[in-house]
């Protein structure tokens, strides 16, 4: 991004820090054979952003972090189509035993992960992740998934609004086209969210303040 857009944030008061969090959580969003498939809905820097996510879920779950996955799904017979599948109709596709809306298999949830299913881009929009991340006292959500400019802004967003701190994992998020990936990474930067690496986090984390 320019410098002088950066300046002209800045001077707005825009790209505050959240700050070090208190109890993390992880979410993983769409991070399923559809996405990875640049003939599907992947291409970009999804596929490189599936790799860095393996170690992160790794050590989530070491730390004993609550872990939630979000997979699209829609009915077989289309009966839940919304605006959404107005936009993008072969969306559609992704139906519950339909190989592109499993999940890929380095990321597979495992027992006490919760997983959502939803029909639009929030992983928050209508399903039990609000509540769930509540009940497990977590504060602070650490996202990975696709697409940057799609799903994981539509749940940074919700994720901001219900009062979680979100931390976008850069090197764990991914677009079919860097464009909008990168602008959607600045301008969450800017208003909703932490935007850093793992290896950032960790960081924040193991620090005094």
């Amino acid at each position: 991004m320019a410098e002088e857009v950066t300046d002209l944030y800045r001077r707005q008061g825009f790209g505050g820090s959240l700050g070090k969090p208190a109890r993390p959580g992880l979410l993983i969003v769409d991070f399923i054979h559809g996405f990875a498939d640049p003939g599907s809905f992947g291409g970009g820097n999804i596929q490189a952003a599936i790799d860095a996510t393996g170690p992160v879920l790794h050590a989530a779950r070491k730390k004993g972090w609550p872990v939630a996955h979000a997979r699209t799904v829609f009915a077989d017979d289309g009966s839940d189509a919304n605006v959404f599948s107005l936009k993008a109709p072969t969306i559609l596709a992704l139906t519950e035993h339909a190989h592109g809306s499993a999940f890929v298999d380095s990321l597979t949830p495992i027992d006490g992960e919760l997983v959502v299913r939803k029909t639009v881009p929030s992983a928050f929009f209508e399903t039990a992740l609000r509540s769930w991340l509540t009940r497990h006292q977590v504060d602070s959500l650490l996202i990975a998934g696709c697409v940057t400019s799609g799903c994981i802004r539509a749940s940074v967003h919700d994720a901001m609004s219900c009062g979680f701190r979100p931390y976008v994992l850069s090197d764990c998020v991914g677009d079919r086209a860097m464009g909008p990936h990168e602008a959607n990474l600045f301008d969450m930067q800017q208003k909703n969210a932490d935007v850093l690496s793992f290896a950032e986090f960790t960081g924040r984390l193991a620090s005094a303040t």
